[in-house]
């Protein structure tokens, strides 16, 4: 989306944000989701092939999360930082509703 767009809905940079919190979402359920296969299979090779897996995710998370932390977009170290960019987003997306 060019940024005269952005501009005019009042989105600025929040799609690069939210793009990557979806990818960092997204990243979390494949690192829950590959433990907890892990803890089922039964098979040594498929085993170390998920356990493979899982720790390309969890450097997937890290670099996602260092990537939003840089830019401003994640603060998870500071609970009250990241609860007013919460506030800042979730009346963002309101005011493009018409809520």
């Amino acid at each position: 989306m060019n940024d005269m767009i952005k501009s005019l809905m009042g989105m600025g940079g929040m799609t690069d944000q939210v793009i990557a919190t979806d990818f960092l979402i997204s990243t979390k359920a494949g690192v829950r989701n590959l433990a907890f296969a892990i803890t089922e299979c039964n098979t040594p090779e498929v085993k170390a092939e998920l356990q493979e897996q899982l720790r390309s995710a969890v450097a997937t998370h890290e670099s996602i999360s260092n990537y939003m932390i840089a830019k401003g977009m994640y603060h998870p170290s500071n609970l009250e930082e990241q609860l007013q960019l919460d506030l800042k987003i979730t009346n963002t997306a309101l005011k493009l509703t018409g809520e």
